[in-house]
């Protein structure tokens, strides 16, 4: 499968938060991306990872080496990385698929994907309706907007202190403040978008009380997502 990218691409670079996380938002990422959505379609979606609300499929090699070529440049000069290049430990298509009355604990508050502030995440979506997109949190009681080595400990214990008091979340998706965290950023979920920030941040998609879980790629709440790593 060849990709390429969209020629009229579009790319706006954001600071987010009082900690002034970098956030890049791309529009019209990939030339056709109709065909990854077929791509999707034919494929066998299957559960990935216990916190993940849904199944994933490994996206098609090509769209990591689009990645790794066409937009490296960008990706290296705003984040500020230093490294010979890209790895993905992670590269799939996710499909929203859990009712909100299933969520487990941590799928109901916002979370980061790694204490490493040199590794990044994308999620590109590839859906059409107005499935929600993705928000960015601020822990109100530490004010921690991203979780480093320095600051996990501390960010863990606080919210064990939490877990019984009569602010912990009722069954559903965060989409907005709450007694715990203030959302501090917010982007539409437009198909072809892609956003790009550190796996560090505090996150999580934005989905509202009556979303109805879709099983069809080709009209669920469908994305790629991608954690990237620094080849030394």
């Amino acid at each position: 499968m060849i990709l390429d990218l969209h020629p009229e691409l579009r790319i706006q670079k954001l600071s987010i938060g009082r900690e002034q996380a970098p956030l890049l938002v791309i529009d019209n990422v990939v030339a056709d991306a109709e065909r990854l959505v077929r791509r999707a379609s034919r494929g066998t979606f299957a559960p990935h990872a216990v916190y993940y609300p849904g199944v994933r499929l490994r996206a098609p090699l090509s769209y990591q080496e689009l990645i790794a070529t066409r937009l490296r440049d960008l990706f290296f000069d705003f984040f500020q990385l230093r490294g010979r290049g890209f790895k993905f430990p992670l590269c799939h298509y996710s499909l929203v698929v859990t009712p909100a009355s299933k969520l487990i604990l941590l799928q109901r508050i916002p979370h980061f994907d790694s204490p490493n502030g040199n590794a990044l995440a994308t999620v590109h979506y590839l859906f059409k309706g107005d499935l929600g997109g993705t928000a960015f949190y601020r822990h109100r009681k530490t004010g921690f907007e991203y979780i480093d080595d320095t600051r996990r400990d501390i960010y863990f214990r606080s919210l064990e202190s939490e877990n019984d008091g009569p602010d912990m979340p009722p069954p559903g998706f965060i989409n907005g403040d709450t007694a715990l965290y203030e959302q501090i950023a917010k982007q539409e979920g437009v198909f072809n978008r892609m956003l790009v920030y550190r796996r560090n941040s505090l996150h999580s998609g934005c989905i509202s009380k009556d979303f109805v879980p879709d099983p069809d790629p080709s009209t669920g709440r469908l994305s790629i997502n991608s954690f990237i790593d620094l080849e030394p």
